[in-house]
């Protein structure tokens, strides 16, 4: 936008909800997703994903007949693809953006099939995108940096998130509480948080994942609740936590590094990515994972004690001295994505 280029997005579903609230100016295109239904624990996951295989095959191809339609109707010059494998186009530049270079599912030898898969179609797009840090400090691990690449460029953009590091005073012992993800895992967490919650000594503000819901929680004196929360009050509330609770999907991880918070990472079960991510992150010391199916709050908020005393903890508060840094990238510094936006709005503008 700021290139003042005529932006367009496509989504459905929640997704859709979100981006319209988050940009109202923009035309929404409506795309359905390919609604991938994950295992109730990771052992299943593989089956799962594979009885799945002609479903998802049919809605990529689905997509690239519909984005045909979609350039000649609207005469759109470029398309950056958010893990969507039909949206490439032989005339325009294409790039397909991703953190799972790698996908994670158990088994050395079928993620070395989902790898060859993946790799057959990121190599239809003219580059990709991976939001992380392209050396062995980084924050995806083998999910990004895996042993061979696609044969189309890659380029490591940094952190992607839409949140910033605003200024605010963070609350002792307050916690920010992020619940996502699909259902049941979304409610059953909820469910089991709020109980834990209520017996809480200090207070918390508990964001649901839930964009367009109007049924609300109701919030107490100690703990509030929200179904949404836009960016702009979203940076707010979780800059003054002392400590994050969330899921460890990869879009959270971005977020939380950019704001640069101490984090609890409950993975949701069955996704083999997320329960790699919170394992990966805490062996490199940005986060401790906890478990969703023994969660005990009290619990977990004294290993929290343990595992942040090296940055300047107390025993006896969830509060530090200087704040944690995941790597330092919080400050924006390092993000390589609109340098690569910028050059790729030029190549759009000049084919």
């Amino acid at each position: 936008l700021a290139l003042r280029a005529e932006v367009f997005f496509a989504a459905d579903g929640a997704i859709a909800t979100l981006l319209q609230a988050e940009f109202p100016g923009l035309t929404c295109l409506s795309l359905p997703g390919y609604r991938v239904k994950y295992a109730g624990s990771g052992w299943k996951l593989p089956l799962k994903m594979l009885g799945q295989a002609p479903r998802i095959l049919q809605a990529i191809r689905q997509e690239r007949k519909w984005l045909k339609g979609v350039v000649a109707k609207f005469g759109i010059n470029g398309v950056i693809s958010d893990n969507r494998y039909g949206l490439h186009h032989p005339d325009i530049p294409c790039v397909f953006m991703t953190h799972q270079l790698t996908i994670r599912a158990g088994n050395v030898f079928i993620e070395r099939l989902l790898r060859s898969f993946n790799f057959r179609f990121i190599n239809h797009f003219t580059e990709c995108w991976v939001p992380d840090e392209p050396g062995e400090m980084n924050y995806a691990g083998s999910l990004s940096h895996p042993p061979v690449m696609p044969s189309v460029p890659v380029r490591y953009t940094g952190i992607l998130s839409r949140l910033h590091p605003v200024p605010a005073m963070v609350v002792p012992n307050h916690l920010f509480v992020s619940i996502s993800g699909p259902e049941p895992q979304r409610s059953l967490f909820e469910n089991r948080l709020i109980d834990q919650l209520s017996h809480y000594n200090f207070t918390a503000t508990v964001v649901r994942g839930l964009p367009g819901e109007q049924r609300m929680v109701p919030s107490t004196n100690n703990l509030r609740f929200f179904n949404h929360l836009p960016a702009g009050e979203l940076e707010k509330e979780m800059a003054k936590a002392d400590l994050v609770i969330s899921r460890s999907g990869y879009s959270t991880v971005m977020d939380l590094a950019r704001m640069g918070k101490k984090s609890i990472l409950i993975p949701t079960p069955g996704q083999t990515e997320q329960l790699y991510l919170a394992t990966y992150l805490q062996g490199k010391g940005f986060a401790l994972a906890g478990k969703q199916e023994n969660f005990e709050l009290e619990a977990l908020l004294d290993d929290a004690r343990a595992f942040f005393a090296k940055d300047g903890m107390s025993s006896d508060s969830l509060s530090a001295g200087p704040g944690h840094l995941w790597l330092g990238a919080n400050t924006g510094a390092n993000d390589k994505l609109p340098l690569l936006v910028e050059r790729f709005v030029q190549q759009v503008l000049n084919k």
